[in-house]
């Protein structure tokens, strides 16, 4: 096969010390830049981009790329150990992987994380490496209906996310919706919700609310029961055992290929694919009860997901030029910097480039497997530290985190306020994930509901003329379905049960 054969060639330059050495480098910093909440891989590929005029154009893109996808590995251990998701991509694995710390399990649920990266991000090097040409035709079927129809997918999961109360849920939601919408509109640049405030014409950034909504909030309900210890538990575990590795083998291998398959559609940014993989994971468990307690498949799913959408994401960027995200727009930009236009014409003029940076996916996410499962141990003691010791770095850690983003004092008072609000919301049985969920799909639901009106000038029926719209719009018409009658279901066992016991 040509592909083999030129993956072959690519490893080749792929394992020279000088490659060798960036792409260590970049999965270091990825690894780095994932732990440190508020950073993100935007901004520090960004802040390499001057490292281009020094740099050969294979080793600066390897490491660039490598922290990119490095980013994802290192997302989790924040989310896990302390609660707070430096990214949105983060958050079903807070949700989960959290509950898992607070019983000891830090360990087990960092070791699975790292596992789950590797085996799925490897496998959406493989469907880069194979199946790039064939599924990039794919990711240029979406329109705008196309985006809106699988919005609304997103959305019913409002729905298995909600917990016990769905009305609690939907507020929550539209509370997301709200918080995304101000600022100016993206079609029309017309202020919404500002009151007035020059700071609130740019919008809400995202990655305050969340670590409001999570870490500060923590902090104050940890605060008002006066804990001692971020644990309940006494001993701590330190590594996955063979059945967690053997419960999550399904959950690895499903998000592997969704995450991947989803990566190929500009704009699914991980941050989208993880919620629709957690909800797929729920409905594939054998034991759903376990989510929302500390459910370790959960984590595999979500952190394979991550990395799968991650790697997908370069399909088309390498076809089309097209990037799917922040983080491989600038990128790309580093590609421009060296005057090379990704799209069909650099994988005839360059091939020798692109497969050595794919074969270097490979070799990094080799890398960064060795790097971070001899790490688990050390990560997973931070959950024993005290919490006075413990609560006072995790508030720091997010309000630097929070400032680094804009370097504005306004994100800072973002941050608190939105902790003071999740703390309300946790009190009073409001669930978080909806929220931040719906304030994810805001922006991309309303531009594209708006562009696919347009172009049927009004009529609602383009959705259900075009063949992926419809299929998406069936799907989520299931979707709510099939969530009502497992919460119906619930109750009515809950019932049965109660009407027994009395």
């Amino acid at each position: 096969m040509v592909e083999l054969s030129s993956l072959l060639q690519g490893f080749e330059r792929a394992i020279t010390p000088t490659n060798l050495l960036f792409a260590l480098l970049g999965s270091i910093a990825g690894t780095v830049v994932g732990v440190l909440p508020g950073l993100g891989p935007t901004a520090a590929i960004a802040m390499l981009l001057p490292l281009t005029t020094l740099l050969d154009p294979a080793p600066a893109l390897i490491m660039m790329a490598a922290i990119y996808y490095g980013a994802m590995y290192g997302g989790s251990t924040t989310s896990i150990l302390v609660n707070i998701p430096g990214e949105a991509s983060s958050v079903p694995t807070a949700l989960e992987g959290y509950q898992l710390t607070l019983q000891g399990r830090a360990g087990p649920a960092l070791g699975i994380s790292a596992i789950s990266s590797f085996v799925a991000g490897t496998m959406g090097v493989i469907g880069l490496t194979f199946f790039a040409p064939m599924l990039s035709r794919v990711a240029l079927a979406f329109g705008p209906p196309e985006y809106f129809a699988l919005t609304v997918v997103g959305i019913t999961l409002v729905m298995s996310l909600s917990g016990k109360s769905l009305l609690k849920g939907i507020v929550s939601a539209v509370l997301g919706l709200l918080t995304a919408i101000v600022g100016m509109d993206p079609l029309t640049g017309v202020t919404r919700l500002t009151f007035g405030s020059m700071e609130l014409v740019g919008g809400i950034e995202f990655v305050p609310v969340i670590m409001g909504l999570f870490a500060i909030s923590e902090i104050l309900v940890n605060v008002e029961k006066e804990a001692k210890c971020i644990l309940q538990a006494k001993k701590i575990e330190w590594l996955p055992t063979w059945q967690d590795i053997k419960e999550s083998t399904g959950a690895i291998l499903r998000s592997g290929i969704v995450g991947f398959l989803a990566g190929l559609i500009p704009g699914c940014s991980p941050a989208v694919t993880s919620f629709l993989v957690y909800d797929l994971e729920r409905r594939f468990s054998k034991h759903p009860e376990r989510f929302g307690k500390g459910a370790i498949d959960a984590v595999a799913a979500v952190e394979g997901c991550n990395n799968a959408t991650a790697q997908g994401g370069f399909v088309p960027l390498f076809s089309f030029g097209i990037p799917s995200g922040p983080a491989l727009a600038v990128l790309l930009g580093g590609f421009m910097m060296y005057g090379l236009q990704p799209g069909p014409r650099l994988m005839q003029e360059q091939p020798h480039l692109v497969w050595t940076i794919i074969a270097s996916m490979y070799v990094g996410n080799f890398m960064l497997l060795i790097l971070n499962l001899p790490l688990v141990g050390l990560w997973a003691r931070m959950a024993l530290v005290p919490f006075p010791i413990l609560g006072p770095m995790i508030v720091v850690f997010t309000l630097i985190g929070a400032y680094s983003l804009r370097h504005s004092f306004f994100d800072l008072w973002v941050t608190l306020i939105f902790g003071i609000v999740g703390y309300f919301m946790r009190k009073l049985g409001f669930p978080v994930a909806p929220m931040v969920l719906a304030a994810v799909l805001a922006r991309l639901m309303e531009t594209s509901l708006v562009q696919s009106l347009t172009l049927s000038q009004g009529s609602p029926l383009i959705f259900l003329t075009r063949p992926i719209s419809l299929a998406f719009v069936i799907l989520a018409a299931l979707s709510v379905v099939s969530g009502m009658w497992v919460r119906e279901k619930a109750k009515a066992g809950k019932v049965e049960l109660e009407e027994s016991e009395a």
